[in-house]
């Protein structure tokens, strides 16, 4: 966290992107999966989630609709920030936003990333995304610091706490008090999981997890993970979320709410993964199934992001739920700098 108080003039809202349209389902896919030696047939089937959707993922809207919420918090504020949007993968391209803040005249810009959390993934590639970028624009590209992981927010906790009230309100009732309470999170390679600090990635769920279900009543719980792609005989992080909901059919358990605490949008692999294919095998094994929604563009996202921002300009320190001292929340990288050693390994 910066130690003395400065100002930002922009904020970018950088996240992954995804396509709007079936015509640029493939080429995004490309992007996403250039130099990794994903076979394309394996492209063609991931592909057909998009088009599920018409060729439109949800992620791009609702950043939209969460950058019009930070506008309005912003301004509620009385705060005159600039809010820019760039992505990864596709359009818009954090290297032409980067360059039109450049025009625009911004010189010093916080960074908010659609990621709450540590490891590669969650935030070194976001690191990485700013260092390209500015180096795309050039000397004279802006300052940008991104903003710390916020996985353990109150705000954040307290989005997903109610949410899971909310999908226990939608089970029948003679079900909603034995219904099982399931997170669920992004697995990552096994040899991925360490990158950044000894299973730093995995701590951190386990604890947002617990932050949770503390907050929302529940004393007993499961923590699981979804998603996995790649070849099979790369080891990722399990149990996988299909795996489990099928070991919970056989132990008898008749309803689960299922809480993707790993995300913070209902992007594609959200409604593809659990409200489809989880939700058809919930289904076919007679088991009552609610999905918890994440934060989407709530005000109180909202809130949280403009909160982050005057945690830097004020010299204040993080707010955080929990002991900081068990689980490392690393605060504030300045320029795409890694904030911590073992993520230079």
């Amino acid at each position: 966290m910066a130690s003395s108080p400065a100002s930002f003039d922009a904020l970018l809202l950088l996240s992954f992107g995804g396509p709007e349209g079936p015509e640029q389902v493939m080429p995004f896919l490309e992007n996403v999966t250039r130099g990794r030696g994903i076979p394309r047939e394996r492209l063609e089937s991931v592909a057909e989630h998009y088009l599920h959707f018409g060729g439109v993922s949800p992620i791009n809207g609702i950043n939209r609709d969460l950058i019009a919420a930070i506008e309005a918090e912003l301004d509620r504020r009385g705060r005159r920030l600039p809010v820019y949007f760039g992505n990864r993968n596709w359009t818009p391209f954090i290297e032409d936003t980067v360059k039109q803040m450049r025009d625009n005249g911004v010189r010093r810009a916080a960074v908010f990333p659609t990621s709450a959390w540590g490891g590669y993934s969650g935030c070194t590639q976001y690191q990485e995304d700013i260092a390209r970028a500015r180096a795309a624009t050039g000397p004279d590209a802006p300052e940008m610091t991104k903003l710390r992981q916020y996985f353990d927010h109150p705000l954040l906790v307290e989005m997903f706490a109610d949410a899971i009230g909310e999908a226990r309100a939608q089970l029948p009732e003679q079900v909603r008090a034995g219904a099982r309470l399931v997170f669920t999170a992004h697995s990552i390679p096994l040899r991925a999981a360490s990158r950044c600090g000894p299973d730093l990635y995995q701590r951190q769920v386990a604890h947002a997890a617990a932050l949770v279900a503390q907050s929302a009543g529940y004393s007993d719980y499961d923590q699981v993970w979804q998603s996995r792609s790649g070849p099979p005989q790369v080891p990722w992080l399990e149990p996988d979320v299909g795996d489990h909901l099928e070991s919970l059919a056989e132990r008898g358990v008749d309803a689960v709410i299922a809480c993707p605490v790993g995300f913070v949008a209902d992007h594609i692999e959200v409604v593809w993964d659990l409200d489809n294919e989880l939700a058809e095998q919930a289904a076919a094994a007679g088991i009552a199934y609610a999905r918890a929604h994440t934060p989407n563009a709530s005000p109180r996202f909202a809130r949280l992001v403009v909160d982050l921002i005057d945690e830097i300009e004020n010299g204040a320190p993080p707010v955080r739920v929990g002991d900081p001292d068990v689980v490392p929340g690393y605060g504030c990288t300045v320029n795409g700098a890694l904030c911590t050693p073992a993520c230079q390994a």
